[in-house]
């Protein structure tokens, strides 16, 4: 998506130094359109913080009036991987944090497997902050109107991978449409960023065999080469070999 696409959430012609003052009672969520089509500037946030402030008071879609908490990310904010999954669940949207619930438990696991930590290496956000009803998934305009804060923050890590879980990750952020099945593991190149498509956890809770050319061993040889990978460009941070 180019700048001038991205999605604004102030009207920045009453609002021109927003951005030197973040805290909650300077914000007037009225400067919130709910127009999701008002162009926004890059670099409109500093923080992490900031985006999450503005999140829980976001009015751009219809998932904000019955949210108990806007989901903004966990993880280290500096870090060298960033996970991009679809939507809130029920677990997520009580506490705040995405993947904190058997996915997300998984997938730690799975870090952990190949000695990376959610704490250090791995900074986790998904494609929308807002739980979608029952769970169901995002529609388009529910992903447009909340693209913004996902393209702020992959700004705001600078990660060196981007790992997308699932086909509606993959969708909201490249535009690829097709199915997980058929590019999971492949890399791919957004915006001048290493991207891989990868299995969603709770896909993988669905089916558990280990038996090689199954999910779960598909999921393994996948999270190798994102480790062997991020171990080339730790060591050679200017040479990336697509």
């Amino acid at each position: 998506m180019s700048n001038e696409k991205q999605l604004s959430l102030f009207d920045w012609s009453n609002n021109n130094d927003y951005s030197e003052s973040t805290s909650d009672s300077d914000f007037d969520s009225n400067l919130i359109p709910t127009d999701a089509k008002i162009p926004i500037p890059p670099e409109t946030y500093q923080t992490m913080e900031q985006i999450a402030d503005h999140c829980n008071q976001c009015c751009r879609c219809e998932l904000g009036k019955n949210r108990s908490n806007a989901v903004i990310g966990r993880g280290n904010p500096q870090a060298e991987i960033m996970i991009i999954g679809e939507a809130p669940g029920q677990n997520e949207d009580e506490q705040g944090l995405p993947f904190v619930g058997r996915s997300g438990q998984l997938l730690d696991k799975i870090l952990e497997s190949v000695e990376l930590s959610s704490d250090r290496h791995v900074y986790i956000s998904n494609a929308i902050r807002c739980r979608p009803p029952e769970n169901r998934t995002p529609t388009t305009q529910e992903i447009e109107a909340c693209k913004p804060y996902l393209l702020e923050q992959i700004r705001l890590v600078d990660p060196k991978i981007i790992l997308l879980t699932g086909a509606t990750a993959v969708k909201a952020l490249t535009g690829e449409k097709r199915g997980i099945t058929k590019i999971r593991g492949q890399w791919l190149e957004w915006e001048g960023r290493l991207c891989m498509p990868i299995f969603h956890p709770a896909y993988l809770l669905r089916n558990p065999s280990r038996e090689p050319g199954k999910p779960k061993w598909l999921m393994w040889q996948d999270i190798q080469a994102v480790k062997q990978k991020l171990d080339e460009l730790e060591g050679d941070s200017n040479s990336i070999d697509f």
